[in-house]
């Protein structure tokens, strides 16, 4: 075995590892309310609350630059 093929098994490995391990530290947020939106300046609109967003179709667009 090469030693490229070696690190990537180890990191496929520890990433496998780690997935399930943060499934289970965010489980208790299934089935709850979603947390209020909390951001920066708001581009089109004034801010929005969930409650006024109930009932319809919201599409979040999370960027960073950097």
């Amino acid at each position: 075995m090469t030693r490229s093929l070696k690190v990537v098994s180890v990191l496929v490995l520890g990433l496998l590892a780690w997935i399930p391990g943060r499934a289970a530290a965010q489980a208790h947020l299934l089935g709850g309310p979603a947390p209020e939106i909390a951001a920066g300046p708001w581009i089109n609109s004034s801010p929005l609350t969930l409650g006024v967003l109930r009932g319809r179709v919201v599409l979040m667009d999370f960027w960073t630059s950097g």
